[in-house]
């Protein structure tokens, strides 16, 4: 399957072997790791047995944005509904969309560290959250067994074939997380340059923006467009351009030409 489990500033190497351990049994074989607090690929795989495989293979980065830059759809995890509202989803019923989506470019399941999970900036960079149902009286999960659930429910999805849908003559496949962060940076720059933000807080307003666009699959050529239309309301107020005057049937512009 086309899916990298992220493991974002994991703490304990034990933990993970265990994600390893996880991961070959469901079958998914790559793994990325961000500012783990250690990574000794002898000491993984003295925990996950015959997974050089997997362990060789890791890549291990400094950033989540490195992490996630090729990525057409990101997936994090939460241990419960955090106050800001986004697109949770259980594993079972996001499951089959993200075996969909693996068909159409990679697929970037993110899991926070062992004491904090992942904050509220790491989540900003997902499309959709997968909360894990556990018992209100202990909900908190170990890395590797948060990790196992998502993959079998994965591993189940994936047994089936799902049917090719027609996209589009001009489709050039699902955005990249890299081309998303650039749009909302665009989209950020528009809206400031309007002044949108004086009664609003900005990352308030982005964060909203990031959970509409994240309901839809973006392609990489409508993330240009939404991404031209905030450097086009930038330059414009930029150059002190009036749109009216652009308009043939605004009635000044009509007398000005008699």
């Amino acid at each position: 399957m086309n899916i990298t489990i992220v493991l974002h500033e994991p703490q304990d190497l034990v933990n993970i072997g265990g994600v390893v351990r996880a991961m070959a049994n469901m079958g998914l074989e790559r793994l990325a790791v961000v500012d783990p607090a250690e990574f000794d690929p002898r000491r993984i795989t003295g925990v996950a047995h015959r997974t050089e495989h997997i362990v060789e293979r890791t890549r291990v980065v400094a950033t989540l944005e490195e992490a996630l830059a090729e990525a057409t759809f990101v997936v994090g995890t939460s241990a419960r509904p955090r106050t800001a509202q986004r697109n949770y989803r259980r594993p079972r019923e996001l499951a089959s969309r993200i075996a969909r989506r693996a068909h159409d470019g990679p697929v970037a399941i993110v899991f926070g560290r062992e004491d904090r999970g992942l904050s509220n900036e790491a989540l900003d960079r997902c499309h959709e959250v997968i909360v894990i149902p556990t018992s209100p009286s202990h909900a908190s999960l170990n890395l590797a067994q948060a990790v196992l659930l998502v993959a079998y429910e994965l591993f189940l999805a994936g047994t089936g074939t799902p049917a090719e849908l027609p996209t589009g003559k001009r489709s050039l496949g699902p955005a990249r997380a890299a081309e998303l962060e650039e749009m909302y940076r665009a989209l950020e720059a528009g809206l400031a340059s309007i002044d949108f933000f004086k009664a609003r807080k900005p990352e308030s307003v982005l964060r909203v923006l990031r959970t509409i666009f994240g309901r839809t699959t973006l392609d990489a050529h409508e993330s240009r467009l939404v991404r031209a239309i905030g450097y086009e309301m930038r330059n414009r107020v930029a150059r002190g351009d009036d749109p009216a005057a652009d308009d043939p049937s605004n009635p000044r512009e009509v007398a000005s030409s008699d």
